[in-house]
């Protein structure tokens, strides 16, 4: 969680799209502070578990069922800081993922992000 990726974009998630086994944990760092990270509600698959980080810490989620998770920075929402996270092949829930309603700089963020999956992207942990 940082206030400019690589990029030069404002308060992201590096990586922002991550693809990762069911039973794989991803940690949540606060490189900068101000940041945290928690679901967004419609963007998870069905039965899947909820987290909420709080404001400058760390938190390790488990992610046990296959499908999209999209996740956000409470605080920086409509600013774009969200990002993807796919557990499995599932694509399941894709079509509710691209059809959430989302603020600001978080929808046309989350559309990058949702052009990635299926075709195999992981972006390398900073």
């Amino acid at each position: 969680m940082v206030n400019k990726d690589p990029e030069g974009r404002p308060m992201q998630f590096v990586p922002a799209y991550l693809k990762i086994a069911p039973g794989d944990s991803v940690k949540f760092v606060a490189t900068d502070k101000g940041h945290n990270s928690e679901p967004i509600l419609g963007m998870i698959p069905e039965g899947a578990e909820t987290w909420k980080g709080k404001i400058n810490e760390e938190i390790t989620v488990t992610f046990d069922v296959e499908g999209i998770y999209g996740y956000k920075c409470l605080p920086h929402f409509a600013l774009g800081m969200v990002g993807i996270i796919q557990v499995g092949d599932s694509t399941e829930n894709l079509d509710s993922a691209e059809t959430a309603k989302l603020p600001g700089k978080a929808k046309s963020r989350m559309a990058e992000l949702i052009a990635q999956v299926g075709n195999g992207a992981t972006a390398p942990a900073n």
